[in-house]
């Protein structure tokens, strides 16, 4: 039974340092994942020398992952259509972030790129920005607004 606890920790251990990615080649995974491979077989063998393999260490340590998520986006962008070539832009950062304080602006300007591109134009005016936090229980969060006007070419309308 605790073989099977340490295999299925080394399991999830290199699902979760691989990127959740499925391999195809067993050669190709150890060359491109070799430090995942060794992190995983180390933090397994560590939990298990430390005792941390009982059931009530391993329940404390997935509620800690599912209320912390570390492979969720930190940031959740919601871009909303006001009418042709005018967009809302609203960020929410994660409510337990490491990191990411001072990213909404970077991530507004990137994404209303993104828009520009896709929708065929040249660039955008930014009409409205805005950074706060929300103070929401039990935890407040970062949020971002902004609006944009996406703009065909000016020297050259008909591009």
């Amino acid at each position: 039974m605790k073989r099977a606890i340490f295999l299925l920790i080394v399991f999830v251990a290199l699902l979760i340092s691989s990127g959740c990615s499925w391999v195809r080649n067993h050669d190709e995974f150890l060359q491109e994942n070799n430090g995942s491979v060794a992190g995983a077989v180390g933090l397994a063998w560590m939990a298990k020398q430390l005792q941390y393999l009982k059931p009530e260490y391993l329940a404390g340590g997935l509620l800690a992952y599912g209320i912390y998520d570390p492979l969720a986006p930190t940031w959740e962008i919601r871009v909303t259509e006001l009418d042709s070539g005018h967009c809302r832009i609203g960020l929410d950062m994660k409510r337990l972030a490491t990191g990411g304080d001072g990213e909404a602006r970077q991530i507004f300007v990137r994404v209303a790129q993104a828009l520009a591109e896709k929708g065929g134009y040249t660039g955008f005016d930014e009409l409205r920005y805005t950074e706060g936090i929300e103070s929401t229980r039990p935890f407040a969060h970062r949020t971002a607004m902004g609006e944009i006007r996406l703009v065909k070419s000016r020297h050259f309308p008909e591009l």
